[in-house]
Order: structure tokens, then C-alpha cells, then sequence
């Protein structure tokens, strides 16, 4: 299977921003150890703090692609037009939320992605990632 893992703005900051919450080791090393645990798939990777650029991903691998996990930080919050590109696409996508957003200020706990999305991880911390990637792989979307 072809999946992208899609992070949204401050994403590259994972390792040192608020570890309390989102913990210590890089996107690198999530990425790294999910290449491997999935070594019969191909896995890709893209991080932007541009919201047209997650747009533009999104229209690329969207008729090509097995699946995608977003995690589109605060753009999940705010992006109407993420929520479009997600709905206009053929490809499945899971939302994906390193923290649990439910137990978070009032505006996270809005999700402009929910409903345009085929599956929720929120709140499993960095192995989210791995879930969701494992949920996709096991779960005939198409």
C-alpha cells in the first residue's frame, strides 16, 4: 500500500515543543520506526506550516494514494478548505491528533476534518501514528 503521513504548522517541532504533551522524540524517529514496523508498505512523509502546501499534497496523492494520515494541528480548527481538498479526493483519509483535543481549550475541540474523514485517532499520543497507519492497511476503504 501507498500512504502519505501528512503533518500540519509546528509539527516539525516535535522532540522539543511542549513535550509534556507531545512527547520527546522527533518526526524523524516516529517516521523512522514506522518505516520499519511497515516495511512491506510504502510510507511517505511531508510536514508543512503552509496551509496551501497540505492542500496541494492532498489533490497529489488523492486518487493515487491507499491512504492518508492527517494530522493537520491547528489547520484542523480553522481550515475549511482542508476539509474541502479532503472531500473532493478519492483517497481515505484518518485524522490524527497527538494530544486528545476533547480535553483541550474550547476551540480544539472543534474539528472542521471530522466529518470528512474516514477514521479518528485523537489523544494515543505518537503511537496514534502507527494506529493509524495499521488502520488504513487493515481496513478496506476502497
Amino acid at each position: 500500500m501507498k500512504i502519505l503521513i501528512l503533518n500540519g504548522p509546528n509539527l516539525n517541532l516535535l522532540g522539543t515543543r511542549q513535550t509534556d504533551i507531545y512527547g520527546e522524540q522527533t518526526m524523524e524517529e516516529i517516521f523512522g520506526d514506522i518505516k520499519e514496523h511497515f516495511a512491506d508498505h510504502q510510507i511517505s512523509y511531508l510536514q508543512s506550516n503552509h496551509e496551501g502546501d497540505i492542500i496541494d499534497k492532498l489533490h497529489e496523492v488523492g486518487f493515487d494514494f491507499d491512504g492518508v494520515v492527517l494530522n493537520a494541528g491547528a489547520y484542523t480548527h480553522t481550515s475549511i478548505a482542508i476539509a474541502d481538498a479532503i472531500n473532493a479526493i478519492t483517497t481515505p483519509v484518518v485524522e490524527l491528533h497527538i494530544s486528545d483535543i476533547y480535553k483541550r481549550e474550547a476551540f480544539r475541540k472543534v474539528s472542521f476534518l471530522k466529518d470528512v474523514c474516514v477514521h479518528h485517532i485523537i489523544g494515543k499520543g505518537v503511537a496514534g501514528y502507527k494506529l493509524a497507519v495499521a488502520y488504513l492497511i487493515n481496513t478496506d476503504q476502497n
